[in-house]
């Protein structure tokens, strides 16, 4: 028994996560592994925004998996995540533009979901039928419904996973009635398939995938609903009416912004996140087949799929909030490295204006979220100035010449996205991450 429980305590090369939190990330909740530095993790997700979002026990818009314990990852560091891959499982998902009809919810319907008849926060429910009044309450038998489509589709997916079709309201009705074969709902998943709802209000339409995660990042340093962690969804507990109320004080203290939407975090990009409780907490969810910038439906096509990652513990992270560096063709045009015909030309004009030498440029794409798009901008822009030690005058400089402000999310998920000082980017401790991800 006693060499048992030091194996179950040694930090395992590998970890297969599962089971997933009750849409809460606790940093009091016991977490998964301990998994070494430089591990990997391997996860099934489960879908996120819709799902959970009719699912009223579930405590936030998504159902990520158990936060796991990285080996000698301790607050203030960071973790490097590299995306080895990301596949959706699921057949078919359905999503759309919503509405939350009055007297579903206590303050928040994300959050705190009530049933109206009986009074019920947080009720447990079943399916009866399809449809969007399918959700019923155990207590009353009465519909629970936080969240309605305004306007939706049911869009399925080819063998390949490469395009989805949208579909008429037949076989959007058939998929229902199987929802969870459809979805490929993880066994351990608890939420009811937005597959119910069979919206088909836009059959016919030919999508393509490109699948990403929503939510990756490390647990915050409070509990908090996981769609709520990151400034502009968070800015919601601030004085809220349920259980979950945080000041925005504590937001800004203990939220890690995992909650991106960002579609460039995707197979093959590395994200730094930072590390807020002893052992990071990595999650992952809300897996997404596809979504142009802003996500401004409010949601996008939410599917099942399967995850590698392998972690990597940076010591001394100077930020609150991540850092990706995304696949080369994911970077705005002026944001991507120089080529050497580019350099050629630039050495003669240094030549020309004697100019003693040409400053070494790597991409950087920082992440800044808040309550608005505006001030979601100023967030990214003081983080980007805080890690390589220069003025907000400079960042606002780089990232017009040699980049961009992307939206991840309307209504305050940004990044700053531009070619920063190489050795400024060393300082930091992040400059090999981007030797590697560009070849430079």
């Amino acid at each position: 028994m006693a060499d048992g429980g030091k194996l179950a305590n040694r930090a395992q090369r590998s970890l297969v996560v599962h089971g997933f939190t009750n849409s809460v990330l606790d940093p009091d909740d016991e977490m998964l592994g301990p998994v070494e530095d430089g591990g990997t993790i391997i996860a099934n997700t489960a879908p996120g925004c819709w799902g959970p979002m009719i699912t009223p026990s579930l405590r936030g818009g998504h159902e990520v998996t158990r936060p796991v314990r990285i080996e000698g990852a301790a607050p203030g560091d960071g973790l490097a995540i590299r995306i080895r891959d990301i596949t959706v499982t699921s057949i078919a998902t359905a999503s759309g533009h919503d509405s939350s009809p009055e007297g579903f919810c206590l303050g928040d319907p994300y959050v705190a979901a009530r049933c109206p008849t009986c009074d019920t926060v947080w009720p447990e429910t079943h399916v009866e039928g399809i449809g969007q009044d399918a959700v019923k309450c155990n207590v009353c038998g009465n519909p629970v419904k936080p969240f309605e489509i305004v306007h939706g589709y049911t869009v399925t997916f080819d063998e390949t996973r490469t395009v989805g079709l949208t579909l008429p309201r037949e076989a959007a009705e058939t998929i229902a009635r199987s929802a969870d074969h459809y979805a490929a709902l993880p066994d351990e998943s608890h939420q009811h398939s937005i597959l119910t709802y069979a919206p088909s209000d836009m059959p016919g339409t030919l999508v393509r995938m490109r699948p990403f995660l929503g939510q990756l990042g490390t647990c915050p340093s409070k509990a908090m609903p996981d769609s709520h962690n990151a400034g502009d969804f968070g800015a919601f507990l601030v004085g809220a009416p349920h259980a979950y109320a945080i000041t925005s004080e504590e937001l800004a203290e203990h939220k890690t912004d995992g909650h991106m939407d960002i579609d460039a975090v995707r197979a093959g990009a590395i994200l730094v996140a930072p590390v807020k409780v002893p052992g990071a907490g990595l999650y992952m969810g809300d897996m997404h087949a596809g979504q142009g910038d802003g996500e401004i439906a409010g949601h996008t096509m939410d599917v099942a799929g399967s995850v590698t990652l392998q972690v990597e513990v940076v010591k001394g992270y100077p930020l609150d909030g991540p850092v990706l560096f995304p696949l080369l063709e994911d970077l705005p045009p002026l944001a991507r490295p120089f080529s050497e015909t580019e350099k050629a030309k630039g050495k003669r004009l240094a030549a020309k204006w004697d100019v003693s030498e040409i400053e070494a440029l790597a991409p950087i794409s920082v992440i800044g979220t808040a309550a608005n798009l505006n001030d979601a901008i100023e967030n990214g822009l003081a983080r980007a100035a805080k890690l390589l030690d220069v003025s907000v005058a400079e960042v606002r400089n780089r990232a017009t010449v040699n980049g961009a402000i992307e939206i991840g999310r309307a209504p305050g998920v940004i990044q700053v996205t531009f070619l920063a000082p190489l050795a400024k980017l060393d300082a930091a401790g992040l400059g090999d991450y981007a030797r590697e991800q560009y070849g430079l």
